[in-house]
C-alpha cells in the first residue's frame, strides 16, 4: 500500500510541475535579473558555533506549567464532551485548490528552487485578514505519517487585522491531505483556561513554529504571553456553541471567534530568560526524538542567530513533554531566520527576504560549514519563497512542507540536497 501511494505521489508530482512551468520560468528569470547589490546572503555564514558556556544555555532551561486537571475537566463539563481529530476532519469548512487552479500571484510565493511536488493554495474569502504562519503533519506526530486513517496537515494563522479583540487571535487548520481527494479543512482557535477552568480566552501569539508531537501540539507563544510554548491536547477538541467575534463564554453558550472549534491549552512552558522560541521542528534521528528551535529575532537584528534542541521526556503520556535542558545549542550568522529543521548532522535554515519583492534564501549548515541553494543563470541564492514560514520533515514520505502567503506546499528534502549540492 505504501508503494502504490508513493508511486501516485510521484505521478501527481510531474503533473503539477508541468502546470507550474510557466511560473517556474518566470519566477527563474526574476531570480537571474537579482543584481549582485541585492544579494547581501552571498556571504557565506559559515559553520554553526556550538554554544556550551552556561551563560548561553542557562536562559534556555524549561519550566512546565501545566493546567490543573480540575480545571480541564470542569471545562468541559460546561462546553460539552471534547473531540479528536478524526471527528474534526469529518466537519470540514472547506477545500483547498490545487495549483493549477490558484492566481498567479499566488503561486509567486512558491520557491523557485527547488521545484514544489504539491501545492495548494487557501480561498480568499476564508484568510482575508489572516497571516499564514507554521506547519506541521501527521508525520510528526507518527512514525507512520497518519493519524488514524487520514494523511494530516496542521496550518497556523494569525489574525492581522480586525478588532483590538480579533487581532493577534492564533487559530489551526486541520487539513485532510489524504490521496486520491483534494484537502478539505476545518478551523479550530487556540484559547487558554482561565479563571480555573470557566472561561477561556484567546491566544495572543504569532503562530511561527508548531510541531505535532504523538496526540500533543506545541506552538509558540506571543511576547506579551510570558510563556515561551503552550501545549494543546489533540483529544480534547471542544465545540463551540455560539457564533461570535469573541473567544470563550459568552451569553447562550461558547463562542470561538467565528470558527465552529476551540482548543483549550493544557500546559505551558517558560524560559528562565531570552531567547525566544521562534520556529520550531521535530528530529526523529536522534534518541530520543528532540524539538529543534531557531531564536525568534526582530527583522532588523543583525544576528547572531541561536538555534537549539530539547530532548522529549521518556514518557510523554505520563510525565513532562519535553525535558527542561537544551542538550545541544549553536549560533549562526544568519538572520531573519523564519524556519528551521534538522536532519543528521545538518540543520536547514530558511532566511527571509529583506523586502516584499525580494525572495528568500535556503542554507543548510552543520559544524563544518553552509551551503546555499541556488537557482537561475548566474546562481543567485534567492531562490526560497520570501514570506515562507516553517519548515516540518515528514520523514515517512521524505518530504518537507511550508507555507508562504495562500500557499501550502510540498518538495522532497532530496531534491534541497541536489539543489545544494550543484
Amino acid at each position: 500500500m505504501k508503494h502504490r501511494g508513493r508511486h501516485r505521489r510521484r505521478r501527481r508530482g510531474r503533473a503539477l510541475r508541468a502546470t507550474l512551468a510557466g511560473t517556474a520560468l518566470a519566477l527563474t528569470a526574476t531570480a537571474t535579473m537579482i543584481s549582485t547589490s541585492q544579494a547581501t546572503d552571498a556571504d557565506d555564514p559559515g559553520a554553526l558555533k556550538p554554544l556550551t558556556a552556561a551563560a548561553d544555555t542557562v536562559p534556555l532551561r524549561l519550566t512546565e506549567h501545566a493546567v490543573p486537571g480540575a480545571e480541564l475537566n470542569r471545562l468541559t463539563a460546561s462546553m460539552g464532551p471534547a473531540v479528536g481529530v478524526g471527528a474534526v476532519l469529518a466537519d470540514p469548512d472547506g477545500t483547498l485548490q490545487d495549483a493549477g487552479a490558484c492566481t498567479e500571484d499566488d503561486r509567486r510565493a512558491l520557491p523557485v528552487e527547488p521545484a514544489v511536488t504539491a501545492a495548494y493554495c487557501w480561498p480568499e474569502r476564508d484568510t482575508e485578514g489572516w497571516r499564514a504562519g507554521a506547519v506541521t503533519t501527521s508525520g510528526d506526530a507518527d512514525e507512520d505519517g497518519r493519524w488514524g486513517a487520514h494523511r494530516v496537515v496542521l496550518s497556523g494563522w494569525t489574525r492581522a487585522t480586525g478588532t483590538p479583540a480579533e487581532q493577534g487571535l492564533a487559530r489551526v487548520a486541520f487539513v485532510a491531505a489524504d490521496d486520491g481527494r483534494a484537502p478539505r479543512y476545518t478551523w479550530a482557535v487556540l484559547a487558554v483556561p482561565v479563571d480555573g477552568g470557566r472561561d477561556l480566552r484567546g491566544l495572543g501569539s504569532d503562530v511561527s513554529g508548531m510541531v505535532w508531537y504523538q496526540d500533543k501540539l506545541l506552538v509558540t507563544a506571543g511576547r506579551g504571553e510570558g510563556e515561551a510554548l503552550y501545549v494543546y491536547d489533540l483529544d480534547r477538541v471542544q465545540r463551540a456553541t455560539v457564533d461570535a467575534v469573541t473567544v470563550g463564554r459568552v451569553p447562550g453558550g461558547w463562542s470561538a471567534a467565528g470558527a465552529r472549534y476551540v482548543l483549550p491549552a493544557v500546559a505551558s512552558y517558560a524560559t528562565a530568560g531570552a531567547p525566544r522560541p521562534g520556529g520550531l521542528a521535530l528530529d526523529r534521528g536522534t534518541a530520543p526524538d528532540s524539538l529543534v528551535v531557531h531564536e525568534e529575532t526582530a527583522p532588523d537584528e543583525d544576528g547572531p542567530t541561536r538555534l537549539w534542541r530539547y530532548a522529549f521526556g521518556p514518557r510523554p503520556d505520563r510525565g513532562a513533554l519535553l525535558r527542561p535542558e537544551p542538550v545541544a545549542a549553536y549560533e549562526t550568522e544568519l538572520t531573519r531566520v523564519r524556519g528551521v529543521l534538522a536532519h543528521g548532522p545538518d540543520w536547514y535554515v530558511s532566511r527571509a527576504a529583506g523586502t516584499a519583492d525580494e525572495r528568500g534564501t535556503l542554507w543548510r549548515q552543520n559544524t563544518e560549514g553552509a551551503d546555499p541553494v541556488r537557482c537561475g543563470a548566474d546562481e543567485t541564492y534567492r531562490c526560497w519563497s520570501g514570506p515562507a514560514t516553517s519548515l516540518s520533515y515528514w520523514q515517512a514520505t521524505g518530504d518537507v512542507w511550508s507555507q508562504s502567503g495562500r500557499m501550502l506546499f510540498a518538495l522532497p528534502l532530496a531534491a534541497v540536497d541536489e539543489a545544494l549540492e550543484r
